[in-house]
């Protein structure tokens, strides 16, 4: 089965010259926003709209150190309105203007991306996933911002939140979760390590409060070591979502360290719990 991010990458390089956002890309692919942003992100450390807009830079970049005449012209071509758009958005990417590339006749030093091609597609197996019914949750915890790109800094935000998991207000004794939620188009969401409370209560200001609803979930099992975990994510949603044949729900995906779970080793394994449309 041909995953859902080697389907985005083809669906964006036969449609270069388009508008294309994420609602569109996942429409073509057939899934949600949500369910290609994660497979997307997962599967190669970046958002679908970086990646996209990087290509379309990198084709301008080429153009450019060809010789093009005209500026804005290469700016329409790539998505831009304006002139003043192009370069900021050239800039950004290369550390350098448009004007700059021209004028040398070069690409050495600009880091231009070329198109994806998914060879090594993980081939992990998984077990089937078990369906649950997921009852409403409260959870506490520490709350931040992350991209495809960051996601090494997570366990560095792990170490930072277990201080504060033992003072923690009406905590029910469960194992510690992790929480993925809110992708948006250019790939920053949330990611919450947290604990399950029976109520709100008073704790540190740092700390945020979430509410989730009960919704059905497949839970799926990473049984290897937690480095290895992208893998396993890899595979659930580029091929066995697609298998399972159920719509994604736009909410939180859920970690739960499973009791055998070490910290000190990250052997042990964690359960996925992907939420489910109704």
């Amino acid at each position: 089965m041909t995953s859902i991010t080697s389907k985005a990458i083809w669906i964006i390089e036969r449609n270069s010259e388009r508008r294309l956002t994420l609602t569109a890309v996942a429409k073509a692919c057939g899934v949600s926003r949500s369910h290609l942003a994660y497979a997307f992100g997962e599967a190669t450390g970046l958002s679908v709209m970086r990646y996209l807009r990087a290509r379309r830079l990198s084709d301008a970049a080429r153009a450019l150190s060809r010789g093009a005449p005209d500026i804005l012209a290469v700016a329409l071509d790539a998505g831009y309105g304006s002139h003043e758009a192009f370069t900021r958005a050239f800039r950004e990417q290369f550390g350098m203007t448009p004007e700059a590339v021209r004028h040398r006749r070069s690409l050495i030093g600009l880091s231009v991306l070329n198109p994806m091609e998914m060879k090594a597609e993980a081939k992990i197996r998984l077990e089937p996933p078990t369906l649950v019914a997921g009852e409403a949750m409260r959870v506490v915890g520490l709350s931040e911002h992350c991209s495809w790109e960051s996601t090494i800094k997570i366990p560095a935000q792990w170490q930072r939140f277990m201080p504060y998991a033992g003072g923690i207000a009406d905590r029910l004794d469960r194992m510690p979760l992790g929480l993925t939620h809110a992708a948006d188009d250019e790939g920053q969401f949330e990611y919450m390590c947290g604990v399950e409370v029976a109520r709100f209560g008073e704790n540190s200001s740092e700390l945020r409060q979430l509410d989730i609803p009960r919704r059905t979930y497949a839970v799926f099992q990473h049984r290897g070591h937690i480095a290895a975990v992208r893998e396993t994510y890899f595979a659930i949603w580029n091929r066995a979502l697609l298998e399972l044949g159920r719509t994604v729900a736009d909410a939180p995906v859920i970690e739960r360290h499973n009791p055998t779970f070490d910290p000190c080793t990250g052997e042990g394994g964690i359960a996925i719990a992907i939420p489910l449309a109704a």
